[in-house]
Order: structure tokens, then sequence, then C-alpha cells
């Protein structure tokens, strides 16, 4: 998918309509312009990840979908809802992990969850549930003797028990070891795989977005300046590959390039025979992502507009649909 600035994004050729759909968002605290018009769609059962540095307004935004803050201009619908008048209902089908908690501490794992069950019609079980997030093992202990993994885990729990159709997760892995975090990020994946939950990531982990999220959006200044599957944003700066090899003379030598293995092939044609040293470093999901970054710093800092993420527009744009 490729569009411009501001250019209309063909609709999506799902049968269902979006899980949230919002279109011309802005959001200003008194005279400070915070998002500027932002456009995206979520589809139902995918993970979609959100990223963008402090200050690009992904609170802002994730808060306005949730309900807890009032927008200043555009449309927003969530599982078909305004979040602005969304009722008991409404939340019921909404599951969210927010980055911390620091309350209910001294209640017990399952006395907890089974409380949390009260609230909806038709949760799910707390047992298979703690099944599901690998707490069984510590239903009986008190929250503030969890780790961080386990608590972490526990905050998915209490978002699943009452069935929602998507949740948010804000980041949610912080402090997280590596071996907690990979079964975070499993337990995640089997939730959009076999459950059919959707799920809206933030996050600055980037290798975290490139294994979770179906599709990312770039968040930079308010504004939404790329957007595709993790594979297209990589692709997106495939300009930037690099190869490195060492030249007949004993040079250490170094090119960027949009076609590496044809780069490859007149080296090795020139050269005669093996090339030395090669290396092909391609472009990562953080490439592309820091890329962004500092073109919108350094077009902010000349006071000049950037009008497309990327020169080739894969993904560029304002609206990720």
């Amino acid at each position: 998918m490729t569009t411009t600035e501001g250019a209309p994004v063909p609709p999506t050729a799902d049968a269902a309509p979006p899980v949230i759909q919002v279109s011309g968002l802005r959001m200003s605290y008194g005279s400070t312009d915070v998002l500027h018009g932002v456009d995206l769609e979520v589809r139902r059962g995918e993970v979609f990840a959100l990223l963008g540095p402090n200050g690009a307004g992904k609170s802002t935004t994730v808060e306005i979908l949730e309900g807890f803050r009032q927008r200043s201009a555009g449309t927003v619908r969530v599982l078909g809802t305004d979040p602005a008048r969304g009722g008991d209902a409404w939340r019921g089908r909404i599951g969210l992990v927010l980055q911390s908690w620091r309350d209910h501490r001294r209640w017990r794992v399952a006395e907890l969850l089974t409380h949390f069950a009260t609230y909806h019609e038709a949760p799910r079980d707390p047992a298979e549930l703690l099944a599901l997030v690998g707490l069984t093992g510590q239903s009986g202990k008190q929250v503030d003797q969890l780790s961080g993994g386990q608590r972490r885990r526990l905050d998915v729990a209490l978002a699943l028990v009452g069935r929602p159709e998507l949740v948010f997760l804000d980041e949610p892995t912080t402090g997280f070891d590596p071996e907690a975090r990979r079964d975070f990020h499993d337990l995640i994946e089997r939730l959009a795989r076999d459950e059919g939950v959707t799920v809206l990531l933030t996050t600055h982990d980037l290798v975290e977005a490139e294994r979770l999220a179906d599709r990312i959006a770039m968040l930079v200044n308010g504004r939404i300046r790329a957007h595709g599957t993790p594979a297209e944003l990589a692709r997106s700066a495939a300009a930037h590959a690099e190869v490195r090899w060492t030249a007949p003379d004993g040079t250490a030598r170094r090119e960027h390039t949009a076609d590496p293995s044809r780069l490859v092939w007149e080296l090795h044609r020139e050269i005669g025979g093996p090339v030395a040293d090669l290396e092909v470093r391609r472009p990562t999901l953080e490439d592309t992502y820091l890329r962004m970054v500092h073109r919108e710093e350094a077009a902010e800092t000349a006071a000049e507009p950037v009008t497309d993420a990327f020169d080739d527009g894969v993904g560029s744009g304002t609206r990720a649909a």
C-alpha cells in the first residue's frame, strides 16, 4: 500500500468492519497541538503496534481510544462506538493492561481474579485463565509476592477475564527479563491466533514490535509518518542496505545500495572470484524507525515541513489502514 501525505487510503478488503477506526484525530492542550489529524484503522484479530518517541502523542492517542480523554476534533470509533460515549457494556468488551499497577498487592492471585470475574456477565473461568497465563502455581500467593513477569501475566489475566474483543497493551514488558519477555510474547501470539483477540500494543521495544505486530504505525510529532507490516517498513528503507567487503588491495570497502544482490554479483565479476570478508547488512525495523525520527527532528530544527517518511512512499502518509 502506498500513500502520500493527506491522500486517502483505499478501504480494507476485509469484510469485517475495523475494530478501531480513527479519522482526523486532533488533540490540543491549550495552545499546544499534540495530535495533528491522525488517521488509522485496526482490523479484527490482528496485533497492531503503535510506535513513537516520547512526546509523539502515543499515550494521548491510546487514552482517547480507551475513553479516558476527550479529543479536540476528529472521528473515533472503537468496536463501533465513540469512546467518549461508551457505557459499561462497551467497556466490558475491552481489556486494559496498563504500564504499571500499584494496587491489590495484598490480594491472593486466584481471589483477585475471581473477584474481578464477578463484574462480568459471562467471565472466563479463573482457573482456566490462570493456566492460560502460566500462573496456576502462584494462585495462592499474594500479588506483592509475584515477580515482575508474573505480575504482568496477572495483569493480562485481569484484562482477559471478561472475554474482551480488544486489548490495549501499554509497554507490556518493561522490566522483564529475557525469559519472561519470551513467555509473554508467546501468550500474546496465542491470544491473537487462537482466541481471535485484537491487540493494540504501544512499546519502545522495536524487536518486540517486529516479532508481535501484524502491522505497525509510527507516530512522530503527532502525525502517522509510516505504516505497514514490519517487512514493508524494512523494505521501504532498502536503499540503505549496507554491503562491506575487502578489496583485492586489502582496503576495507563499504557501500549502501537498494540492490545488494546485484552489487555482490558485480563485485564477484569484477574481482573474478570470491569477495573477501563479504558482509550484507539489511535494514531492520529499528533502522527504519531511527531514520524517520532523525529526519523529523532535522526538519523540525530547520523549520521545514516533511511530506513523506520515505522517498519511495511505502506505507507513508497519515493513515494506517
